[in-house]
């Protein structure tokens, strides 16, 4: 049997079909646009996605069997905000995770209601890129609009409902939302109620594994597959990236350097760190996860090299930063593009180079931007580690990904080895898993990945440079705070 796997990104969709034995058939993409109204605001027309989806699914089955396809698995870009009207038509432009327009109402969240109290309901607290924030926002600032929601969705659960005509979301992705009562995994009537909603306005959940149905008569004629076709729950793009990795059950841990950058550690229990800099989510296995998360990763690299240094050749740029140079930069990057979320939680920070001098070379300024987002991944590690969760070893996948040097820098400033998949085509690969086990194919998300998912290579750090970046890191995590006031003023 085939199943499709949808990665439902910030700027392209990525479908890829593969088989029961977890081999890629075909990978085809389809971009679509992202709008900025306001400054630091994010949006894309949900409608956008569906004519991409069916435009490339039905590229990726040419030359297939339709009738062998069946079920299909997405992992989806997570927090947007996606209002229908009692006719389930969409009433504006969905609010991206990367949107940065509620700061009022996430200062609201966090210290009117509080912390204490977020924490308590939903396990989390308030981020400007969640999705209750956004619907206080458009509480405030849209009423009629707001007035007229009959459903609120996540961007992968409007093309699950566009598939089936079914509401519905799963754990991992409505623990984005500031909205679920993550350890209870049910909605929190507390924060439906800060949020001036009803429990019939929100989708129905279920696990990431789950089928929540085949598809309509007009999608499957759409897609050129038969009614049949399983629709599974799926995932947020993360947990979903954790499953495509093989990063399940308790003690495993996969760095993402994606648009934003992501550590995920995957836990059997349900677990929230004292200073709330970790996201305490659901995972797509049916267990949780903790999760630091970067607003800003790969697409640092990409602004570098694309808008200032304006190349293309992004690994002839690393070439000549040798081992000798790691850990002995004198420059610093702070990675804060978009703001931060983990664990500064600051809408208002910002990105600067700062340390150069006037030996400072392109590939000293190169390798800072490499440096300072990871560096920004271990502040979210060191989160994990006051927990007392021990990480020696961790999966990558993304974009950023596929650079030697930055796994090199990724190993030793973290002090761990580094374990590089076989196939690395991240929530696509982990919603085609999902969908094989909602299928029957494997017995569990546990099986499949122990089956599936294959090692080919492991970096691991080398002692000494590990200890030069120590010393670095050190240096690193003292430039947020002492910035942190300037920044709103800028």
């Amino acid at each position: 049997m085939l199943y499709i796997g949808i990665d439902l990104g910030t700027s392209a969709v990525k479908l890829l079909l593969m088989d029961e034995k977890g081999g890629i058939r075909k990978i085809v993409s389809r971009e679509y646009e992202l709008c900025f109204p306001h400054p630091g605001w994010s949006e894309q027309r949900p409608e956008d996605w569906i004519a991409a989806i069916e435009d490339g699914v039905r590229e990726l089955i040419e030359g297939e069997d339709p009738a062998a396809v069946a079920g299909i698995g997405a992992g989806g870009q997570m927090h947007g905000l996606v209002a229908l009207d009692a006719e389930d038509h969409v009433l504006r432009p969905a609010i991206l995770w990367n949107d940065g327009r509620t700061q009022d109402e996430t200062d609201y969240l966090n210290n009117v209601i509080g912390k204490d109290k977020l924490t308590e309901y939903t396990g989390n607290i308030a981020f400007a890129g969640f999705t209750a924030p956004k619907i206080l926002w458009m509480k405030k600032n849209e009423p009629d609009l707001f007035a007229r929601i009959a459903k609120i969705m996540l961007p992968k659960d409007y093309v699950n409902y566009m598939l089936t005509g079914v509401h519905c979301t799963d754990y991992s992705d409505a623990s984005g939302m500031l909205l679920l009562d993550v350890k209870n995994r049910c909605w929190s009537e507390e924060m439906l109620g800060i949020c001036g909603i009803t429990e019939d306005v929100m989708p129905k959940l279920f696990e990431s594994y789950e089928v929540v149905g085949t598809l309509r008569p007009e999608a499957a004629a759409k897609l050129g597959l038969p009614e049949s076709v399983k629709v599974v729950a799926g995932a947020g793009d993360n947990a979903a990236a954790a499953v495509g990795t093989g990063v399940v059950g308790p003690g495993g841990c996969n760095i993402s350097l994606g648009t934003s950058g992501t550590i995920f550690i995957s836990s059997d229990k349900f677990g929230v760190d004292s200073g709330n800099a970790l996201h305490a989510f659901a995972h797509a296995d049916g267990g949780w996860h903790l999760m630091g998360c970067m607003l800003s990763a790969a697409s640092c690299n990409k602004w570098w090299m694309d808008e200032i240094i304006r190349t293309q050749e992004y690994g002839k740029e690393q070439e000549g930063i040798t081992d000798d140079m790691l850990g002995r930069n004198h420059v610093y990057y702070l990675p804060y593009l978009m703001g931060e979320r983990a664990p500064h939680n600051d809408p208002a920070a910002r990105s600067c180079f700062i340390g150069m001098t006037m030996d400072s070379t392109r590939e000293d300024m190169t390798q800072a931007v490499l440096e300072g987002v990871t560096f920004g991944i271990r502040d979210s590690l060191e989160a994990a580690k006051a927990l007392g969760i021990s990480i020696d070893r961790s999966m990558v996948c993304g974009g950023g990904a596929k650079s030697p040097l930055w796994k090199k820098i990724i190993a030793n400033v973290l002090g761990i080895d580094l374990l590089i998949p076989e196939t690395e085509q991240g929530p696509g690969y982990g919603g085609a898993i999902l969908a094989a086990v909602a299928c029957g194919e494997y017995a569990s998300v546990a099986e499949a990945t122990a089956a599936l998912i294959k090692v080919t290579d492991t970096v691991h750090p080398d002692p000494e440079i590990t200890a030069r970046y120590e010393e670095k890191y050190q240096a690193f995590r003292k430039l947020y705070p002492a910035l942190k006031e300037i920044f709103p003023a800028l």
